[in-house]
């Protein structure tokens, strides 16, 4: 067995509705199942997703407060009034950012933008703020991305003589700020058609109504921040997504331009990921380090040269952002793991540090859920001001939202989604919400919530997947939340070729073979399975397919996100040389080695495992499930190592070494006429000696050990007696077959052990085991 790194739930499918679309689409059936399993099941629904037939833009007047907002902004244009633009710092907040400005720009209003430094004044709308844009003469802000938990802010906008406009996207706390506006298509009241839209969409939803047309020379920025702030790409985002995309492609902006430069993608074929792991993490990473001003002049600047300098800093900010995160995920595991935060009433994992940099411990929280499969919260302490800021990442049965939104009473600034939030706390609630999480966790998660959990799309053959299939299931694109990169399973298929690839052997190259079809795949990381699986394992298989193009020719092929083998395994480890160093990398607290014979342990050279030896494996009590039993020599009898396995139970591996003393199966048993000849010998001689062995076995073409084996088969029936090496008949001899001699059965039963077990092709062992042991039961399969 080897088991999988993750629970595989596979998507449960109606075939009714799939054998009905898939004649009215004439697509692939697989291409098929994955609209159903998505919830698309008519044609004008499918071929809307599929091929945009007919897929425009909602009239952005039925989002509530659009209207109020175009009037109010139109009628500072027209009064030449001030217009503060106040953004956010992460990806998203500063696309939307350069949306309104590109748009207000356009208009010829007076305007310019603001965006809060994450490190002194925190997310969202401030007091301070507020007042200084009244002193430098604004009559107008506009946040975007941001505001929707702004109540106070609000109210201090209505004091000082400022209309605010607030555009967002994130969850409406339960009281909405008393702004001039609102738009966000989450508000109750709301009735626009669509609600997963990201700050961006939104800011782009109010362009639209401000020029009176689909801001198309816009929608290369409004695809990052969608993208980047992993909103559902489904309905106006998968529009925005798709048409920014390419639009990206042939973008003249020198910002643009200067920014795929540095992320190596100048000239490619570009798609979602290189968004969502190229361009967004390096626009998230100047927010996260300093003032995000400088993305924002990156995208709005008419400059190449200042461009190409603009997009250098922000690459290495980014370096540095890496570099940061990975020194702080290694402290915070320090702390997990250091204070046993893993134990059973420990469901949500609350780290908090002085001095770590706010900006990245959203990222660090996010390792932290992919290492332990925890809710996490990762804070950074200031003990000048007596708060911590905390950032949180979830896992799909944990909402985190409604979640924190039970601890409001201590929680006056936090905000967020079901996987994600940020919030600032007072340090003396900070052990409050750690209990207080923990106690609703408790309550609503079980343990099998808290295993990593990889949802499956479809279950398919090999056969099944080809180049025609793939590039219909790629019709989905792009992809993202709510409509992720499909995920296939590949169920007990055979390797007909695995081996490990890259410089330090830290990758898998396998080939998946099933009734005659084949299909290459890459496992990154996974190069630890080469010793793990055996090749002659039926092994189940999920990955992300894609087109292999190499030197001209294109083959399907898929990247392995996780293996499992749902049977028994038997490692054949006859005959091998290099045992210490397989022992090296074996987990020592799996590892039970079975020896029934004292001199093996020596013989093999494993003096240093010896603690972890049974040398007397019938007489103990050994329990192998979930365990590695390595076999290293033979019982006397087979009936014992069938006896050590019902008693045992089912091992999670076994490793055959059979190291054996002698060749009993090579070595020559003498025929009955060899017997014959030979007690005829002795009664013509009337007595032999021993020392004369060889001469006599040189004689017959025996061996000599042959002679003395006869004579002690001969002693034991009492044919003979024997006395320092003379061997005389005995007068008195009762006619008794061969086998009642001990030596003569155990040289047969050792021959027959040694043909059976250590002579044998592997497929025969593995039958052995299969037949002749009865714990061997099929086992629980991974996939549930």
């Amino acid at each position: 067995m080897l088991r999988s790194k993750t629970r595989w739930k596979l998507a449960e499918s109606d075939e009714t509705n799939i054998d009905r679309l898939q004649s009215e689409l004439g697509i692939s059936r697989l291409a098929t199942s994955l609209l159903v399993n998505r919830g698309i099941e008519r044609e004008k629904e499918a071929r809307r997703f599929l091929y945009k037939e007919n897929l425009s833009y909602h009239d952005p007047f039925l989002m509530d407060g659009m209207k109020e907002s175009v009037d109010r902004i139109q009628h500072a244009i027209a009064e030449n009034e001030k217009i503060l633009i106040f953004g956010d710092y992460d990806a998203d907040g500063v696309s939307s950012t350069t949306v309104l400005i590109f748009t207000l720009r356009e208009l010829g209003a007076t305007f310019d933008y603001y965006i809060p430094n994450r490190f002194t004044e925190g997310y969202g709308p401030n007091e301070a703020a507020f007042r200084q844009a009244k002193e430098d003469g604004y009559d107008l802000i506009v946040t975007v991305d941001t505001g929707i938990s702004g109540v106070h802010e609000a109210e201090v906008a209505k004091e000082i003589g400022i209309d605010l406009i607030i555009t967002d996207h994130h969850e409406p706390p339960p009281v909405l700020p008393n702004s001039y506006a609102t738009i966000n298509p989450k508000k109750p009241g709301c009735g626009y058609p669509f609600k997963g839209l990201a700050g961006v969409g939104v800011a782009f939803k109010l362009s639209q109504a401000l020029l009176g047309r689909i801001p198309g020379h816009l929608l290369e920025i409004a695809a990052m921040g969608t993208i980047a702030d992993l909103v559902p790409l489904q309905d106006e985002n998968r529009l925005i997504a798709s048409e920014g995309i390419r639009a990206l492609q042939n973008s003249s902006k020198p910002g643009i331009k200067a920014l795929l430069d540095v992320c190596g993608l100048k000239g490619q074929e570009l798609n979602e990921e290189h968004l969502g792991f190229g361009i967004g993490p390096r626009l998230n990473a100047v927010g996260r380090l300093e003032s995000a001003d400088p993305a924002v002049e990156l995208l709005t600047t008419d400059d190449s040269e200042l461009a190409e300098q603009l997009a250098s800093e922000i690459d290495a900010l980014n370096k540095t952002r890496q570099e940061l995160v990975n020194t702080m995920t290694q402290e915070a595991i320090e702390d997990v793991e250091s204070n046993d935060l893993l134990n059973e009433n420990n469901r949500v994992l609350i780290i908090a540090r002085e001095g770590w940099n706010a900006g990245v411990i959203g990222i660090v929280a996010s390792r932290l859920v992919e290492k332990y499969y925890r809710p996490t919260i990762v804070m950074s302490i200031d003990r000048d001001k007596g708060v911590a800021k905390g950032s949180a990442r979830s896992i799909e049965a944990f909402d985190m939202f409604a979640n924190l939104s039970e601890c409001r009473d201590i929680l006056p600034h936090f905000g967020g989604h079901p996987m994600a939030a940020g919030m600032t706390i007072d340090l003396t609630y900070l052990e409050s919400l750690r209990k207080r999480l923990n106690e609703q966790a408790l309550e609503k998660l079980t343990e099998k919530d808290l295993m990593p959990l990889t949802k499956v799309d479809l279950h398919c053959r090999v056969e099944d997947i080809t180049l025609e299939t793939i590039e219909e299931m790629n019709l989905l694109a792009p992809f993202g939340v709510s409509n992720p990169k499909p995920v296939v399973m590949l169920k007990d298929v055979n390797l007909s070729q695995i081996r490990r690839i890259g410089s330090k052997n830290n990758h898998l190259k396998v080939a998946l073979e099933e009734n005659g079809a084949t299909l290459d795949g890459v496992g990154f990381n996974f190069g630890y399975v080469f010793e793990e699986i055996t090749s002659r394992a039926a092994v189940s298989v999920i990955g992300q397919l894609s087109v292999n193009e190499w030197n001209g020719l294109r083959k399907p092929q898929i990247f392995v996100k996780d293996m499992a083998v749902n049977e028994w395994q038997l490692f054949d480890y006859r005959g091998i040389r290099d045992l210490k160093k397989r022992l090296e990398s074996m987990p020592l607290d799996k590892l039970i080695m079975i020896s029934f014979q004292e001199s093996t342990v020596n013989k093999l050279g494993i003096q240093q495992w010896k603690e972890f030896v049974k040398t007397s494996p019938l007489e103990e009590n050994l329990k192998f499930e979930n365990k590695y039993v390595m076999l290293l020599d033979l019982p006397d009898l087979e009936e014992d190592l069938v006896e050590l396995f019902k008693k045992g139970g089912l091992p999670e591996r076994t490793y055959t070494v059979f190291e054996h003393e002698e060749d009993h199966f090579f070595s020559t048993l003498p025929s009955r006429e060899d017997f014959k000849w030979y007690y005829a010998f002795l009664m013509k001689k009337g007595s032999f000696h021993l020392r004369d062995a060889e001469k006599l076995a040189k004689h017959k073409g025996w061996s000599k050990e042959t002679v003395h084996f006869m004579s002690q088969v001969f002693f034991e029936l009492d044919f003979v007696t024997m006395d320092d090496g003379l061997i005389s008949l005995n007068s008195q001899s009762v006619k008794s077959e061969l086998t009642s001699s001990k030596t003569y059965r155990s040289k047969l039963e050792k021959a027959k052990l040694e043909n059976d077990f250590c002579y044998s092709s592997y497929h025969a062992l593995k039958s052995w085991f299969d037949q002749s042991v009865n714990c061997f039961n099929s086992t629980e399969e991974a996939i549930k």
